[in-house]
């Protein structure tokens, strides 16, 4: 049995057919949405500051925070002796051959336990480290300080009041 094989009718009735379907039609390209006026650029109200350097670190469960690159630029190794101050919610930690502080094998600097808890710093809560190689200073800023302190910027800048507290 040879039978010829024929397109089966439904196939065809969905086909379409060129001659019924019109050529578009040549359209010019619409006119380009204007651009908004950009904010004028706030004048800089201080020095750039070039010899300082940042890097965010989470405490681990005893308190220390890892922050080799910083203080390799500072010239601390490990071993190396600080004292750790606090004052205006800030730590900040300085070389000091009588420091009571060291910093640790690993390149871990040591957050004394009751500057963490007037501070409000918690284990593995980001912590906001800045180092200022000229004055051998390491600052540790408290996440709910930069909270604070971005909030009051973002509500003077943008309009509005502060929700940080």
């Amino acid at each position: 049995m040879t039978a010829a094989r024929q397109p089966s009718r439904r196939r065809l009735e969905e086909q379409l057919i060129g001659a019924v379907i019109p050529a578009p039609l040549p359209r010019s390209a619409p006119p380009p949405a204007p651009m908004p006026a950009l904010p004028a650029a706030l004048p800089a109200t201080r020095e750039p500051v070039d010899d300082m350097l940042f890097d965010v670190a989470r405490p681990d469960a005893d308190g220390r925070v890892a922050a080799r690159a910083l203080l390799r630029a500072l010239g601390w190794p490990s071993g190396h002796r600080l004292h750790v101050d606090v004052t205006d919610g800030l730590l900040l930690a300085t070389t000091r051959p009588d420091g009571k502080h060291t910093i640790g094998a690993r390149g871990a600097l040591p957050l004394p336990a009751a500057a963490r808890q007037l501070y409000g710093i918690h284990a593995h809560r980001p912590v906001l480290l800045a180092a200022i190689p000229a004055r051998d200073l390491l600052v540790v800023h408290p996440s709910n300080t930069i909270t604070r302190l971005l909030a009051d910027r973002h509500a003077a800048v943008l309009g509005g009041t502060s929700h940080a507290g």
